[in-house]
């Protein structure tokens, strides 16, 4: 047994190196377009008065406030990704869109000033709070990897001090989207991360639909044209495969894995 036990460290400790060894990308990689469209020219602007975009506003203390937070998740990023880049090791995860781990401004901004719209009275900082994806990633699996892979994922980020926050598990919804989205918080700073875990099928659903969602959201879009949208993504998403036992997948507890500390030494980025 004890030979297992150090086995399996040496394992995680080989997994962590491996991580962190790989070049990491620039934090701020927001110039480069992603397969959700974030990045590159926006119709937005940001002036002395605020910001602008797609029928949206802040005004100016509202939009440094979102710049602020910005900044915030540019720092807690660096803390975060090593730890994820582990857990998609030791899963035999594949990392995708590493390179847009940071939401843009514009598109941060946008889904702020939209969930002030919807919801009149909210301030920037009640707004705020609710973002959970200024930093997300995607982990994927094949189909027959898929439920061991989340599972085993997940519970390595919980073992590493990130608190879950959020578990959507939607692979037993009749119409939709098909995945599992998860939010996370940081220890250090306690800023919230989006995890998604996905099958190469799903993840191209949710690129096909991207620009369809994203117009179902404006404000201008009518109420006919909204359910059009819908009906569209819905079509799509059924034509996804539900991998074995995905749908009972939950939020990991405070088991840890067998052979791990409960505390390991996470691995962690100098703080910028």
């Amino acid at each position: 047994m004890g030979m297992l036990v150090r086995a399996r460290r040496g394992a995680v400790a080989a997994a962590l190196a491996a991580a962190l060894s790989v070049g990491m990308a620039p934090a701020a990689a927001w110039a480069a377009p992603g397969p959700d469209g974030v990045g590159g020219t926006s119709k937005s602007a940001a002036r002395d008065d605020g910001w602008h975009g797609d029928g949206l506003e802040l005004n100016a203390a509202d939009n440094r406030a979102v710049d602020a937070f910005l900044k915030q998740a540019e720092k807690a990023e660096k803390e975060i990704s090593p730890r994820v880049r582990a857990a998609a090791v030791l899963s035999e995860a594949e990392l995708i869109g590493f390179d847009q781990r940071l939401k843009s401004p514009d598109s941060l901004k946008r889904k702020v000033a939209t969930s002030m719209r919807e919801t009149p009275g909210q301030t920037v900082n009640q707004a705020l709070a609710t973002m959970k994806d200024s930093v997300r990633y995607t982990l994927q699996w094949p189909d027959g990897k898929y439920t061991s892979g989340v599972g085993l994922a997940a519970l390595l980020l919980s073992a590493w001090g990130d608190d879950t926050v959020k578990w959507s598990n939607t692979w037993d919804r009749p119409k939709g989207y098909k995945g599992i989205n998860s939010a996370w918080r940081e220890p250090h700073r306690g800023h919230a991360y989006e995890v998604q875990f996905h099958t190469p099928a799903s993840k191209k659903a949710q690129v096909d639909t991207h620009k369809l969602y994203e117009e179902q959201r404006l404000p201008d879009t009518s109420p006919e044209r909204v359910k059009e949208l819908q009906a569209q993504q819905d079509a799509i998403f059924a034509a996804v495969p539900v991998p074995d036992g995905a749908a009972e997948l939950t939020a990991p507890g405070s088991r840890v894995p067998a052979g791990l500390s409960p505390t390991p030494a996470a691995p962690r980025m100098p703080v910028g």
